[in-house]
């Protein structure tokens, strides 16, 4: 990495730290009610639905509460997706979503993944985008608080009239939307209009063009069917533009929920490549900020709830370490540019008047480091959204936001679903050390049984299987294989890459491969559910195991888990467990890709 690069990610740390401090501190004080102001609120929105915020849970009624509603969250988006056409607010008349791609992308936005695979501005009218998907990115990102905290309060408890219960479902996910996601949103949509952004509902703009545009056009016939020559060749007509369409819509909002909540949705298909989702430099380093603010709060908001924050301390050091790897791997690559233009008298360094590397796909305002920093930022953290085209990333750069979302999504991950991924590898770290040492694994006081790791090895489990099963049934089916645009490792990694973006909830593709068909739909909707859910499910179990043991007292017998030994065996752990289930199916992509691309130097 050039010094600049470094500058920019110790820059964004150390804005990242400064921020995510204090939000730690009210993140405690809003999730666990101890304003008396807002528990009033709170009142009076649930008692018209019956919810009493103080009467807690058991595991499985907060789980029940969680997927009930998802599962109406879900079924409103879809309907919401197959009646637009009828419904206000659509000034470009946009028909109704067909059914496949409404099945899809109502999975995606419930389950926090976002994948999308039609474009924005040309599919979703305004009340969809902003009652539908929106409303999907908040609700979905305040479900990853609500988890999370009925997780942390599962190892901090220990009062035995309190054993098993782990938060009342309605007040977490009430607490999370209210107090946490809408006031950070309506502040960051703020500063993002300042930036350029656009917020409207006006119908799209039909501007002049400052030089006409000539091109080649496909020949129709009156019913709008391609002219073909002797030959049975398409015809093409000489055409000539002088307008070009803008479009226009309440893109703030979206886009600060969006990034907030670790959705990655975007109102534009180019998502935040798009100069009206993200105009400046400035902008590009707020969003990805905003996309590892609540993650990194989350770690702080930890160690309170348990009562130390070394053990905050510990989890942000593990992320932290992996991330910068990943940061330092893809900007280096993408820094190689591509031997073949070489071969060809292309000069790729960096000088003052170009800035080298591979630049295919990237915004030319952001260049290497900010585009590279941008995708390990989005796949580390689940976001999804983008600023380069990670198609056209190298293959071992490109093979950094695949590694990042393999993991498991827990270098900072997901709003939420980060820090619950990472707690369970801590359970599993320190059950292998338990192995390692003879002695009853314990963690933060509570001892780790045979129930509490058959949890969580099925949370470690299930993504793994979603991708490979579902990578292995794209490649070998023939409507698998019609979507794949690129013959040979790099099809391959695009499949892998999409099943590993969906099963991850992550929402960023290669975009290379057609998806948008009745078989990736399905696919892929079934896997972000099963991807959410499954994982959902077994990680409040555990967390009502927890809650239901008593806190034991540290002796010397005890694994320190908040020091650097902790840190690089938790490490250890997310690269040995998360990763080593990939490996043959890297081979067959990105490696051999590299191979390919670099094997005759």
């Amino acid at each position: 990495m050039s010094a600049p690069a470094w500058l920019l990610l110790a820059v964004f740390l150390a804005a990242l730290l400064a921020q995510a401090w204090p939000l730690g501190r009210y993140i405690v004080h809003v999730m666990e009610g101890r304003s008396a102001g807002l528990r009033r609120i709170e009142g009076l929105l649930l008692k018209p639905c019956g919810v009493q915020p103080q009467q807690e849970m058991g595991w499985l009624g907060y789980a029940l509460a969680i997927l009930a509603f998802n599962i109406v969250g879900l079924l409103a988006l879809y309907g919401l997706q197959r009646l637009q056409g009828l419904l206000p607010l659509n000034p470009q008349g946009l028909g109704g979503v067909s059914p496949d791609s409404s099945f899809n992308t109502a999975i995606s936005f419930v389950a926090n993944t976002n994948w999308q695979g039609y474009g924005g501005e040309t599919t979703m009218s305004y009340l969809t985008q902003m009652a539908g998907l929106a409303v999907q990115n908040f609700l979905s990102a305040a479900t990853g608080i609500a988890v999370v905290v009925a997780l942390v309060r599962g190892f901090a408890r220990h009062n035995a009239g309190r054993a098993g219960r782990i938060g009342n479902a309605w007040a977490d996910l009430t607490r999370a939307t209210l107090w946490l996601l809408l006031p950070l949103s309506c502040v960051m949509a703020l500063v993002m209009v300042s930036q350029g952004v656009i917020q409207n509902v006006a119908p799209y703009r039909d501007v002049q063009l400052l030089e006409p545009l000539s091109f080649e056009a496909p020949k129709v016939d009156a019913a709008g069917k391609p002219v073909l020559d002797a030959q049975g060749a398409p015809l093409t007509v000489h055409q000539t533009t002088r307008t070009q369409t803008l479009a226009m819509g309440p893109v703030a909002s979206q886009l600060a929920i969006k990034m907030l909540g670790t959705n990655g949705g975007g109102f534009f298909n180019a998502n935040s490549a798009h100069p009206f989702e993200n105009p400046t430099a400035l902008s590009n380093f707020i969003q990805m900020l905003a996309i590892f603010l609540i993650p990194a709060a989350l770690c702080f908001a930890f160690g309170r709830l348990v009562g130390d924050m070394r053990q905050g301390w510990a989890i942000l050091a593990a992320m932290t370490l992996l991330f910068v790897a990943g940061v330092a791997a893809a900007t280096h690559f993408e820094a190689q540019g591509n031997p073949l233009l070489t071969s060809l008298g292309v000069d790729q360094a960096a000088s003052a008047t170009q800035p080298g590397g591979n630049m295919e796909g990237k915004e030319a305002r952001f260049g290497i480091a900010a585009s590279s920093l941008f995708a390990a930022v989005t796949t580390a953290a689940s976001c999804g959204a983008v600023n380069a085209m990670h198609d056209s990333f190298t293959p071992l750069g490109g093979m950094v936001p695949l590694l990042n979302m393999q993991l498991g999504e827990v270098v900072f991950g997901g709003v939420g679903a980060g820090l619950y991924g990472m707690l369970v590898f801590a359970v599993l770290a320190v059950f292998i050390a338990g192995l390692m040492i003879g002695r009853t694994p314990e963690y933060l006081g509570k001892k780790i049984e045979a129930y509490d790791m058959k949890m969580a090895s099925i949370v470690i489990l299930v993504t793994p299987l979603l991708v490979l099963l579902g990578a292995a049934v794209a490649v070998t089916a023939d409507a698998g294989r019609a979507g794949i645009a690129n013959p040979g490792p790099h099809g391959f990694s695009e499949v892998l890459y999409a099943l590993t973006s969906a099963a991850n909830n992550n929402g960023s593709a290669f975009a290379g491969l057609s998806a948008n068909t009745p078989f990736y739909n399905v696919l892929l909707g079934l896997a972000m559910w099963f991807g959410r859910f499954a994982v959902i499910v077994p990680v409040l179990a555990l967390a009502g195991s927890l809650a239901g043991k008593k806190r034991l007292a540290a002796t010397a017998g005890t694994l320190p888990t908040h020091g650097p030994l902790f840190v690089g065996l938790l490490i250890g752990t997310v690269l040995l467990i998360g990763l080593l289930n990939y490996v043959p199916a890297l081979a067959l992509g990105p490696v051999v890709e590299h191979l390919m691309l670099w094997g005759g130097r």
